[in-house]
């Protein structure tokens, strides 16, 4: 049977800015790191979005959100919105929301995924406080790299020490404003999938 991949799940508003930006550029950031007899990034992780409201389901990602991906060596073509469900956290081992009060509403639906959902933000942070040495070792394979991806996760969630994310953990929303805003929050998404993709990888 093959072994599924890592699986990240974005979760914001509408699915149309943060989220799906964050989706993209977890991949191409992978792939930075990869090299060419290594598997293609969608084996080893499945980095997906959707938003707790379901306003945009079905449309494209917002074309300043788009331009933001395509400029960060990204590809945005393909998108289309959709709304959160269930079954989306059940497949994930890792959410990561744009807000706190977006992390509440994951844990809300299913509780028993509060220990593997952070806001990016909460996430980066803590990457600083695992011990990457004490992870399972990294391979470019499907079962090593959930196995650490896994081992991360919870690593993560024992250093936040039971408590939540900060008002400086949350992203804001760029939605109608200007190219100029959009680069500000791609730079604060990318910055933790950086992170996130040197540990998992182990390079």
């Amino acid at each position: 049977m093959r072994q599924p991949p890592f699986s990240v799940l974005h979760v914001c508003m509408g699915n149309i800015c943060r989220s799906p930006m964050a989706e993209r550029l977890l991949t191409a950031r992978l792939a930075d790191l990869l090299g060419p007899t290594d598997p293609a990034p969608p084996a080893l992780l499945y980095s997906h979005s959707a938003g707790t409201g379901g306003w945009h389901a079905g449309e494209q990602m917002n074309p300043p959100a788009a331009r933001q991906v395509a400029a960060r060596g990204g590809d945005p073509s393909g998108f289309t919105a959709r709304q959160l469900h269930g079954e989306h956290i059940d497949a994930s081992e890792l959410i990561l929301t744009a807000t706190g009060e977006q992390a509440s509403y994951v844990a809300a639906l299913r509780p028993d995924a509060a220990d593997r959902t952070f806001t990016v933000c909460e996430f980066g942070r803590l990457l600083h406080e695992v011990d990457a040495d004490q992870l399972p070792p990294a391979a470019p394979t499907p079962a090593q790299t959930m196995t650490r991806g896994v081992a991360l996760v919870a690593a993560a969630n024992k250093a936040r020490g039971g408590t939540g994310p900060g008002p400086d953990d949350d992203l804001d929303d760029p939605w109608g404003l200007g190219d100029r805003f959009f680069d500000r929050i791609a730079d604060d998404i990318e910055l933790p999938l950086r992170k996130l993709v040197r540990i998992l990888t182990g390079r």
